[in-house]
């Protein structure tokens, strides 16, 4: 690795202590300072009010979010890029709180503004956006706004909410992340001994040997087990947080502001949920044949992403990229093109190092309408899979940004925000299949394939069932750290079943996964399998229509931000509100696993 597997922001600002980005800095509390002068004049006006009045009133509202936003959205990634590769920077974390402080003031903003467009009600909206071109173009946004504007408190509750969660659930939040970015672990591999953090020891989960899989499990095991009663903590202030919150605000129950945020509705997840329930035994059966290849009558947690068939192939990163964005060209000029910019541009950070945070991530970086991208590269295939998802996070931004969309008008919700990553995920996964040389090879793409599915739909499933029941349990008291091993591992035998073996699960996944420790957005989660099988029902689409699919395409990742899911898939004739169109699309899946079987 070296300075070209680490990412470039320098063309946003020069450093954290540049004038530039101390004076970007003094401009985004001007902003904020103004939009409130603003407001305070704006929010005098009503339902009665003329609406052309009223319509300029709303355009020059959003058009100075818009601002806000914008700069937003470049200052904190910006600072993000220091906090997320070196959690020791203590001026990247300090200058971060200052930011979330001076973000108290943003977010306190947007509760009175929208406050007042559900006090204007939907008929007055309508009426006056019809008036003004800014707001005409963002009128999804507002009468979304009009909508969720019955689900919040009084506006001075709002505010001491908003004021109180930087001490709260977003401080629980940050706890975990920096704890669980700086733990190592003193590990022996390859008979040598080293300090692994633990994004790499986690990744030994697919080292093509069993007792070095097993050792790792174990340490693994022994390091979250000396930080659990901490982690513990930070879930039940998060969740504390989240429960009050979602009572005072009249929410059904905490699910509900999910399921709005991913613009979709519930007969969509339980039909989707019920497709994901009923494909379990196709896993299963999955899992024992795989445990029958490496001799063995059940997996255990170390096995499920042990390496299968043969392939020699170890990726280099420059290898990785020639691959990518060839096969990205296949799909789409525009895709291969864009792939490459990232690439020769330093947007990505893959090395693997202490006080990086684990995983992999996309983030949009307003200023200069380009991405960066977090990974942590390994040179195995599932690896370069990750940089295609991750790449197409980036190209769903690019086409938003090509399109000109404002940042009201691109907040798209997870639901959707995975589409274009697992639709770049199933070009790469399909380009290597189609390369294969022997049944061997062909096992090894397969099981990578399969991995990733099963992480979507079990896997994700179990988590789905592990939160809904913290948050049962949460309701009546806090919960210990033996409360929540016991919670995942109940999850985990529900959703794998019979194709592991019960002694060996993974009672501790709650402790390193970010997603469960944001009090901003619960159930993070089945958004992922949406994405999946969603992005899988229209690989299918693109399948039968070839080269004539990409313009729809990427014109629907333009506009994922201004439409609802339903609404959005019926422009490719999909019905995402029946279990049929879930079930089609596992199906995809199943056939792939009769493949697996058969090798």
């Amino acid at each position: 690795m070296s300075n070209r597997t680490r990412w470039d922001l320098t063309n946003v600002y020069p450093s954290l202590e540049s004038k530039e980005f101390k004076s970007a800095i003094k401009k985004y509390k001007s902003l904020l300072d103004e939009m409130e002068a603003f407001y305070k004049k704006a929010s005098k006006a009503d339902s009665k009010t003329e609406s052309k009045k009223l319509g300029k009133l709303l355009g020059e509202s959003v058009e100075r979010f818009n601002a806000i936003f914008s700069l937003s959205g470049t200052i904190g990634p910006f600072i993000y890029s220091y906090v997320t590769t070196d959690s020791r920077n203590k001026d990247a974390m300090r200058v971060l709180s200052e930011l979330e402080q001076m973000s108290v003031q943003e977010s306190i903003l947007n509760t009175k503004f929208q406050a007042w467009i559900g006090k204007l009600g939907k008929a007055a909206v309508k009426k006056a956006a019809k008036t003004n071109e800014a707001a005409k173009a963002h009128e999804f946004s507002l009468n979304e706004t009009v909508e969720q504007a019955k689900y919040m408190m009084s506006e001075a509750e709002e505010i001491i909410a908003a004021e109180l969660t930087l001490s709260g659930g977003n401080a629980f939040g940050k706890l975990q992340g920096t704890l669980t970015s700086q733990m190592t672990v003193d590990f022996e591999l390859d008979g040598e001994k080293k300090k692994m953090p633990m994004p790499a020891l986690i990744n030994l989960r697919s080292h093509p040997d069993e007792p070095t899989r097993r050792r790792g499990y174990e340490a693994e095991n022994v390091a979250w087990e000396s930080v659990k009663e901490t982690l513990a903590a930070c879930m039940n202030g998060v969740k504390g947080e989240t429960l009050i919150l979602d009572k005072k605000r009249g929410r059904e129950d905490n699910l509900h502001a999910s399921i709005d945020s991913a613009r979709m509705d519930r007969k969509t997840l339980e039909a989707m949920l019920s497709a994901m329930h009923d494909s379990f035994p196709t896993f299963r059966k999955y899992f024992k044949h795989k445990a029958k290849l490496i001799g063995k009558e059940k997996l255990a947690w170390w096995d499920i992403s042990a390496p299968m068939g043969k392939t020699d192939k170890v990726y280099s990163f420059d290898e990785a990229r020639d691959f990518i964005v060839e096969n990205f060209n296949k799909f789409s000029p525009d895709l291969g093109a864009f792939a490459k910019r990232a690439f020769d541009n330093n947007w990505i950070d893959a090395e693997q190092r202490e006080g990086k945070r684990g995983g992999a991530f996309c983030m949009g970086v307003d200023r200069v309408k380009e991405s960066r991208i977090l990974a942590n590269f390994d040179g195995s295939f599932d690896q370069v899979s990750t940089l295609a998802h991750e790449l197409g996070h980036a190209f769903h931004n690019e086409c938003a940004y090509q399109a000109g969309k404002t940042p009201l008008q691109k907040s798209t919700p997870m639901t959707l925000a995975e589409t274009a990553s697992i639709m770049c995920e199933t070009i790469i996964t399909e380009a290597v299949l189609k390369s294969v040389k022997s049944p061997q090879e062909e096992l090894a793409v397969l099981e990578a394939q399969m991995n990733n599915a099963t992480g979507v739909i079990v896997d994700i499933y179990s988590r789905y069932l592990f939160e809904k029941e913290v948050f049962e349990r949460r309701a009546q008291s806090e919960l210990s750290s033996d409360d929540l091993n016991d919670i995942m591992e109940r999850a985990q035998k529900a959703t794998y079943g019979d194709g592991l073996d019960e002694q060996f699960l993974q009672k501790f996944m709650w402790t390193w996964k970010p997603h469960y420790y944001s009090s901003g957005f619960s159930f993070y989660n089945y958004p992922y399998a949406f994405g999946l099988l969603f992005a899988t029902g229209l690989y299918a689409v693109y399948q039968k229509r070839g080269s004539d699919f990409v313009p729809d395409y990427k014109d629907l990742l333009a506009t994922t931000g201004e439409d609802r899911a339903a609404e959005l898939a019926d422009r490719f004739g999909v019905n995402i509100r029946t279990k049929k169109f879930w079930a089609d699309s596992i199906a995809v899946i199943a056939k792939r696993v009769d493949r697996y079987c058969e090798l």
